[in-house]
This record gives structure tokens, sequence and C-alpha cells, in this order.
């Protein structure tokens, strides 16, 4: 039974997901047609270590030098992009000055192909490492404006201005809601740099890249960038309530919130007759949890009853945890009739591993669908088996007469044994 009732809630998770993601109405909050342009800065690492020969026969400077070449002629025209360092300035080794060693080299705007890349051979590894800086500054750059923001992080060790710390400054720039995604590489990473540079992206929704060759480093950045320029639903920064009478009412579209470990965020939708409520919630492990964890949704009527739910637990490692439901809401003959508020409820069951912090939240990224509903719609939403519930009991029909009939045949043949 519990099995079944795993199945079935993945199934209804996955068919929100997938319905959410193909068919947002016209009152969607994000519009794909009208994108502001996007916004990418590389930040690259110019530190002492970059001098390292270990890429190909080469410096490690020397290869990132020759991918920012090729990677800038062919950015996109839509691109505006920038490029900021990190210790190419202070040779000293006063911490406090070194740390704070970060610059814009060439402004995020209309890109100079020429002046970029002579702006690029002019860097000479020389300095510290300061990555929670540079981040910070980096979201600066790239602020204002509604269009896909992205940094590229390109280091080969890690930040060496603690306590800044740059995974803390990455949830500190996700959790103000700005959809800026940050993506690293890792230049012949070490397991630090490695654990760090993942962690970093994590907390933004980017990825991580080790990387040990020059090709492997210019096709990537170019992936990136080139990325930056699809249109994309842009998700809408809420902020959940901790009970349905204060919760923040949605439309449908893509939401973005925090969530603390073990608690509640409440979320407000209106459902009219004949429509069908799609949602779905993904929660991002963005730091150590503990292993044993799981994320629940659940649909509530004002008054507290539980409509109908989705669930997923996990055990381990792992990047996100999501579930889904639909909730369809039949016609009415009344001409009065009016929406209903349905309350939806996101709690997790994440806890953090010894020393790791609390806050700010996990990320969590919701998915919120009001479609037409279908033409029979009442039974969509009984334990996620929707309209598979004829087949359930043509099936339970079936079962039952083919025991009476071999019940019947079992009782005949022992007869027939006795009376030879």
């Amino acid at each position: 039974m519990i099995t079944r009732q795993r199945l079935a809630a993945g199934l209804c998770a996955l068919l929100a997901t997938l319905t959410a993601g193909v068919a947002f109405p016209a009152g969607a909050v994000a519009d794909e047609t009208a994108q502001a342009a996007p916004k990418v800065e590389l930040v690259l690492d110019v530190s002492g270590s970059m001098r390292a020969r270990d890429i190909d026969g080469g410096s490690r400077m020397a290869a990132a030098k020759q991918a920012f070449n090729e990677v800038l002629d062919a950015t996109p025209q839509e691109v505006q992009l920038g490029i900021r360092t990190l210790g190419a300035n202070y040779r000293g080794d006063d911490r406090k000055t070194g740390c704070k060693d970060t610059a814009q080299l060439y402004p995020v705007g209309t890109l100079d192909r020429t002046e970029a890349k002579t702006a690029v051979a002019t860097l000479t590894p020389t300095g510290w490492t300061p990555i929670g800086p540079a981040l910070l500054k980096a979201a600066d750059d790239l602020d204002g404006g509604d269009g896909t923001r992205r940094i590229v992080l390109i280091s080969d060790g890690e930040d060496t201005c603690q306590p800044l710390d740059p995974c803390e400054v990455a949830r500190e720039i996700s959790s103000k809601g700005i959809g800026l995604t940050i993506d690293t590489l890792g230049l012949v990473p070490d397991a630090k740099t490695r654990d760090q540079l993942s962690c970093i992206a994590d907390a933004t929704g980017g990825t991580y890249t080790s990387v040990q060759h020059k090709e492997e480093l210019a096709d990537r950045v170019g992936q990136l960038v080139d990325r930056a320029a699809d249109p994309v639903v842009t998700p809408v920064a809420v902020e959940g309530a901790a009970e349905c009478a204060q919760a923040p009412a949605l439309k449908s579209g893509l939401y973005t919130d925090r969530e603390e470990f073990t608690k509640h965020r409440w979320y407000r939708v209106e459902v009219e007759p004949g429509q069908e409520l799609r949602a779905s919630v993904s929660v991002a492990a963005d730091r150590a949890v503990a292993p044993d964890y799981g994320v629940l949704l659940r649909a509530v009527t004002v008054h507290g009853r539980e409509i109908v739910r989705g669930e997923a637990a996990g055990n381990g490692r792992t990047d996100a945890i999501s579930t889904g439901l639909r909730y369809p809401k039949a016609e009415s003959d009344d001409e009065d009739a009016t929406a209903e508020v349905v309350c939806l409820q996101v709690s997790n069951s994440f806890s953090a591993a010894a020393g790791v912090k609390t806050t700010p939240g996990l990320p969590l990224e919701l998915t919120v669908d009001v479609v037409d509903g279908p033409d029979q719609a009442g039974d969509v939403a009984s334990f996620g088996l929707g309209r598979g519930w004829w087949l359930l009991g043509a099936l339970v029909l079936t079962g039952f007469l083919a025991g009476v009939l071999w019940g019947w045949i079992s009782r005949w043949r022992v007869a027939v044994w006795r009376t030879n």
C-alpha cells in the first residue's frame, strides 16, 4: 500500500510538473515574449596560483585568456556581457587589502569585442583569492532589469578571505529573490576547491564543472553564455506566510521563496468552478543536510480541511526534491457561484547537519497553474489515480470472479477425488 501511494504521488507530481511547464495561461506572471536583455558577468580568478603550468602544457592563466577570446567572439549580440577580476591588482601580503582586490575589467553592456579582448590580454596572475567579495560586487554589477542574469565564476582555488564564506554569500544573493544564477568552473581543482565551488553553484541553482583542458573551458563558458540568451520564464520572488489567513494570493506562474528547516509556508490560490489547480514544488538542498527527509505539498480549504496532497521522500544527498498535486473544482449550476480560495501548504522535514547554518532557509520553487478543468474532473484528485478508477474496478471485479470460479473448480475436483 505504501509503495502504491508513493507511486501514485510520484505520477501526480510528474504530471503536474510537466503540465505546468508547457501550459502557462495568459494570466501568468512571466512573459517569454517580452524579455529584457540577458546579462552575464564572467568573474575570473587572477590570483598567483593561476601561474601553474598544468593545463595542456601551458599556464592556467593562458588557458583562461584563450577561452575568453573564443567566448567573446561567439557571444550572441543580444547578450550584455561584462568581466570582473579577483586577485588581479594587489601583490602585497596585507590580507585586509588583498581581500578587497576585485575590480570590473569590462563593464556589463553591449559588447565591443576588440576592447574586451584588449582588457583580457593585460591580465597577469597576481594576488589573493577574494571569491566572496567578488561575488557581492558582481551581483551589484548585474543589478537592475528583469532579464536573465548569470555570473560565471572561474577559479583554481579556495577563497582566501574567510570568514566571509562564499557559500553564505551565494545564499544571501539567492535569498534576495533577484533571479541571479551563479555557475562555477574549477581549473584542475582539489577536493576542497571542488566542494566550495559546488556549494556556490548549488545555492543559486547553478552548475559546477571541473575543467582539465583548454577546449573544455572554452566550450563550457560558451555554453553558459549562450544559455543566458535562451528565453525563460523569470520566477517571481514571493514570501509565504506562517498560516493561510495571512498568505499571499498567487496567480498562475513560477515563484521562488525560502523555507526554514522543518517549517511551513502558506500561499493562497483562487479556483473558479470548472477550473483545475495544478501545483508543483521543488525544495533544494543547497547545503549539507541530514539523511532521511521529505517534502509535502497540500491543498487545503480555508477551514482547514485537506483536499489533496502530494509528497516525496528521500535518503542521502540530493540536489532537490519535488512533488505536485492537482485539484479540479467541479462546474456549478448556481449562477452566483464564486471562486474557491485554496490554501497551498509547503512543508519539509530537512534537518541541518552538525555545524551547518540554518539561515537563510532552503530555496523553494513553486509552480502554480490554474486552467480549464477536464469534462469529468471529479475523480482526478482521488488518491492520485484519476480516471484509472474504472480500470481498478474492472481488475477487482475480474479478480473476484476468477477467485469464485477457481474455488468452485477446486471444490468440484476434491468431490470427484473423494468419490473415486
